[in-house]
């Protein structure tokens, strides 16, 4: 199977493309660098089991020719799309950095997916499209969706717009909210930001907010496997699924677990209030994975477990401070 993944330099996309690998497919790697490491998978491209793509989503003429295979010349079978700004954060600042990162690129991806006959299409979208939920955990057909960020109102309208290519143009499609996806190669996120402040200053560690807040989060090796798992054995033409863990973990107990990790057990945990870290953010985010487990596929991490794993990789990568 040829398999063409946007965003494949990127920390979740890397880890895809290894284990696309690993069962045996040829993958194009579809990314502009921006966030992405081309370290992540040169190996692979060392190889010949990666064909690598330097192409900007938003370049939907240059974007046009990468969905078919090089060797062969027949379109890809699939593409995994997962390119995307991996900073919530930045919506607040730059408010058309979604739109264009997001809803523009996907767009792009599926034009050229319907002009070169790519019917199949697995994206990566998120829990944040649920909004402030009043049901947790919470299920795939809850709704309405009322995302309160510019990040999840890009990825509710990805959503609809890979619905209708559905609807309209006959593709075939899985959806996925992730819950906070951590680990290895990790280049942003409350564990990476925890373990760069504390190399600037390993007496005090800022927390945004009152360290309540308290959300799901899975391990990013467990979250490649979930996805290819749930695309190789369903088979709907709208296939959704929620990809998280049966658990939660606080901010603050984040704080404590790369406290831990980094050997600064010492060091003042400072909260800077409020229930929430940043306009937009949710401070309460829980997943039912319960059609994911019902399918045969049960994370190796619980949330805490793959906190403290990510704490252990990046401080490897990052340096102990």
């Amino acid at each position: 199977m040829v398999t063409l993944v946007t965003g494949g330099a990127g920390f979740v996309g890397s880890h895809l493309v290894d284990h696309l690998i690993k069962k045996g497919d040829r993958v194009i790697v579809v990314d502009n660098l921006s966030s992405g490491e081309i370290k992540f998978i040169q190996k692979w491209i060392d190889s010949g089991d990666v064909i690598f793509q330097q192409c900007d989503l938003k370049d939907l003429e240059t974007l046009k020719c990468v969905m078919y295979d090089p060797i062969g010349g027949e379109p890809v079978d699939i593409v995994y799309h997962l390119a995307a700004n991996p900073d919530i954060r930045l919506g607040t600042t730059i408010t058309d950095t979604d739109l264009k990162e997001g809803t523009i690129a996907t767009y792009n991806v599926l034009e050229s997916m319907r002009l070169a006959g790519v019917k199949k299409i697995a994206f990566s979208s998120s829990s944040v499209v649920y909004g402030e939920a009043k049901k947790m955990p919470t299920p795939e057909n809850y709704g309405p969706l009322f995302p309160i960020s510019l990040y999840g109102a890009s990825k509710l309208a990805s959503e609809a717009l890979i619905t209708s290519w559905v609807g309209t143009f006959g593709l075939q499609a899985w959806i996925f909210r992730f819950a906070n996806i951590v680990g290895a190669r990790g280049t942003h996120g409350v564990i990476f930001d925890f373990i760069h402040k504390l190399h600037n200053n390993r007496n005090q560690l800022e927390v945004l907010g009152n360290g309540l807040q308290e959300k799901s989060y899975m391990e990013v090796e467990d979250c490649a496997m979930s996805m290819i798992h749930v695309v190789e054995n369903t088979n709907e033409q709208i296939n959704c699924f929620n990809l998280g863990t049966n658990d939660t973990c606080s901010v603050r107990r984040i704080a404590e677990i790369v406290l831990e990790e980094c050997k600064c057990g010492d060091a003042e945990i400072q909260y800077t209030g409020g229930d929430r870290g940043w306009a937009g953010d949710v401070p309460k985010s829980m997943l039912n994975p319960g059609r994911l487990i019902e399918l045969g596929f049960e994370p190796n991490y619980t949330s805490e477990e793959a906190v403290r794993h990510t704490a252990r990789c990046l401080v490897q990568e990052i340096g102990q401070p």
